[in-house]
């Protein structure tokens, strides 16, 4: 069944490793992760709280359930039950494990009882405490006798750092917090010295080696000097809105090349559930699909906005946040309202599709690998792994409650197919019969709708049989 609705279940044994003997210790667990580093205890998670099991006795403890936090994914939105947010690791001891609650880390008792929220300030200060830098490959657990560097986001100003817990105590130091991303942090094998990359809009991951307190960081690679070159992006701002149901959300501008204040500039608004988050993120400039990069130094701005969803509405949800993301953006006086275009890609591709059948906000429209059809969609095969399709409406993306038969006006509300005659935007469809995740068929629905009402159409195939829609107005 998990092929199916994509809820995967799995039974838990035990296993003697003198005498080979397995016993039964969970039925039909959904979320299990790993052992503890001496063996005795099994990590898992279930209906919202962490559990561990004492593999010698087949006990299990229920260790968050005095915690006053949540220990499951508050901002996930898709129709799942409570999913876990992702743990941190066990201790070297395996006398705890450290949980995330998606702000802090906090380090809880194998058994339960007295946990201690190590990083204190992220919820308060709407700091998310993203996970543990590894800096020993070959570690056996976490040793919180040490240092230990973490990685940090703001939730609402997308800065980012690096902070260093001391001994296990609880209060960490920010040693670095930027208007920029971090990826990698490296530590030397037989020095104090460390090594990490940062990245902005308009600053390529260049690596710096800096002392165990991230001081005296300095530059030592210069990986794209051909980029003074061209023309870049003059800027990011980020743009805050609220959805049409009330959702407070964001959206990452980037200015054209060359931007002068007080002028307007053809836009590019680019959608994937959500994306904001990429308001530092340096973007190399290619030809391989949407890239940011490219069309700024073209002269557009591009707008990146976030949307969340409410179950049963995929298409409606895009919207109900694209819509608001466009105006706030107008008003901010870079966006020219008369000159802005709408891409997306698979999922995206699909919010696209759907979007002009709502709205005629947009000069021209690209929807590449779209989901278009919903109920045909819904069975077909994802050919990438050979399973159905039914998981990813029933408990991902597609955030329906149920089939197409059990819901049916919801599949119809929400699929572009249905809405085609509301559609007077001009829309290239990109797709390809390679596609192993959207199958092309999907593109070829929408086309032949729309090709049946409006003329006229131009078409074309390239030898990498990717096939390209051009919809203009009549």
């Amino acid at each position: 069944m998990g092929t199916l609705d994509g809820r995967r279940y799995q039974d838990v044994y035990v296993v003697d490793m003198q005498t080979g003997a397995r016993k039964p210790a969970l039925k039909k667990s959904r979320w299990t992760f790993d052992a503890s580093p001496d063996g005795t205890h099994l990590l898992y998670y279930d209906d919202g709280q962490f559990m561990t099991l004492d593999m010698a006795s087949g006990q299990s403890f229920n260790i968050t359930k005095n915690i006053q936090s949540n220990f499951y994914d508050e901002d996930d939105d898709h129709n799942n039950l409570k999913p876990p947010a992702r743990p941190i690791g066990w201790t070297k001891d395996g006398a705890s494990v450290l949980l995330s609650d998606h702000w802090d880390i906090w380090n809880v008792p194998v058994h339960g009882g007295n946990a201690v929220n190590l990083t204190q300030n992220g919820k308060r200060d709407k700091i998310r405490y993203q996970s543990r830098y590894r800096l020993d490959p070959e570690e056996k657990g976490i040793d919180l006798s040490k240092p230990n560097y973490l990685r940090a986001y703001g939730e609402w100003t997308k800065k980012a750092g690096i902070a260093r817990l001391e001994g296990g105590k609880p209060g960490p130091k920010m040693l670095t917090w930027q208007d920029a991303g971090f990826g990698a942090l490296i530590k030397a094998e037989k020095a104090e010295k460390y090594f990490f990359t940062r990245e902005t809009y308009k600053d390529s991951p260049d690596y710096y080696v800096a002392d165990a307190m991230l001081g005296g960081a300095g530059k030592i690679s210069d990986v794209n000097p051909q980029q003074k070159n061209f023309l870049w992006s003059s800027g990011s701002r980020l743009i805050d809105y609220t959805s049409a149901k009330g959702d407070k959300l964001q959206g990452a501008l980037f200015l054209p090349a060359n931007y002068q204040p007080g002028k307007s500039y053809p836009t590019v608004v680019y959608i994937y559930e959500k994306l904001s988050q990429g308001l530092n993120n340096y973007a190399m400039p290619s030809y391989n699909g949407f890239n940011k990069s490219v069309y700024t130094s073209n002269g557009y701005a591009v707008l990146m906005p976030d949307i969340t969803y409410k179950i049963n509405d995929p298409g409606m949800s895009a919207v109900w946040c694209i819509l608001p993301a466009l105006k706030a953006a107008i008003e901010t006086g870079v966006v020219d309202k008369d000159h802005v275009a709408l891409h997306g890609h698979s999922w995206g591709g699909y919010q696209t599709a759907f979007m002009v059948t709502q709205t005629d906000a947009f000069r021209a429209a690209i929807a590449g690998a779209p989901l278009t059809d919903m109920i045909s969609m819904y069975n077909l095969i994802y050919w990438n792994t050979g399973s159905g399709n039914i998981g990813i409406f029933e408990s991902s993306q597609g955030r329906f409650t149920g089939s197409p038969v059990e819901i049916t006006d919801s599949y119809i509300r929400n699929s572009p197919v249905f809405h085609h005659k509301n559609v007077t935007t001009p829309l290239m469809i990109l797709h390809n019969d390679k596609d192993g995740a959207v199958d092309f068929t999907q593109g070829i629905e929408y086309y032949n709708q729309l090709r049946r009402l409006r003329s006229p159409w131009s078409c074309c195939s390239t030898k990498a049989k990717t096939m390209a829609f051009a919809y203009p107005q009549t």
